[in-house]
């Protein structure tokens, strides 16, 4: 295998962790202004989060209901280049206890170490990603309210440099 193989994937939801639902701005970065005839919630886009990601010793995949959306109105405004999009199946899952995105990102990962960031993780993801998963995971969630922190990110750094 490859190099490029082995780097963990780091699957991002878009609602919630890059739009927060709660504040509209972060006092310690502010969100880009608004802009006429644009979603109200891309203002809440911190441009710095497109960079921060980018540092990242890991490869960006889209794990979003804006699925190929995210390539065409997300990642131009934090400065991503184009990146993979999880296909979610049709189906819905019949384990209530699980988030219906846990199962397709296992399977997505493929055995590939990955971060899973999300505001909607529960304990039964983790313990079925723990049970399911054959390589390293991280389920991050994160504060819907105030989506992606500087904590958030020192987190998920320090566990992918452990790796």
């Amino acid at each position: 295998m490859s190099g490029a193989t082995n780097r963990p994937l780091l699957f991002l939801d878009v609602d919630g962790p890059l739009l927060p639902f709660g504040m509209t701005e972060q006092p310690e970065r502010p969100a880009a202004p608004p802009q006429p005839g644009v979603h109200p919630l891309l203002a809440r886009l911190v441009p710095e989060h497109g960079r921060a990601l980018s540092r990242l010793p890991c490869d960006l995949v889209w794990a979003t209901t804006w699925m190929d959306d995210a390539n065409e109105v997300i990642a131009p405004r934090l400065g991503l280049p184009e990146l993979p999009v999880v296909t979610w199946p049709g189906e819905d899952d019949e384990d209530t206890r699980l988030h219906w995105k846990t199962r397709g990102l296992v399977e997505w990962a493929a055995g590939r170490s990955f971060v899973w960031v999300d505001d909607e993780i529960t304990d039964a993801d983790r313990a079925w990603v723990s049970a399911h998963h054959h390589g390293h995971a991280l389920l991050h969630r994160v504060d819907a309210r105030t989506g992606l922190t500087d904590a958030d990110f020192a987190v998920i750094g320090r566990w992918l440099t452990g790796l």
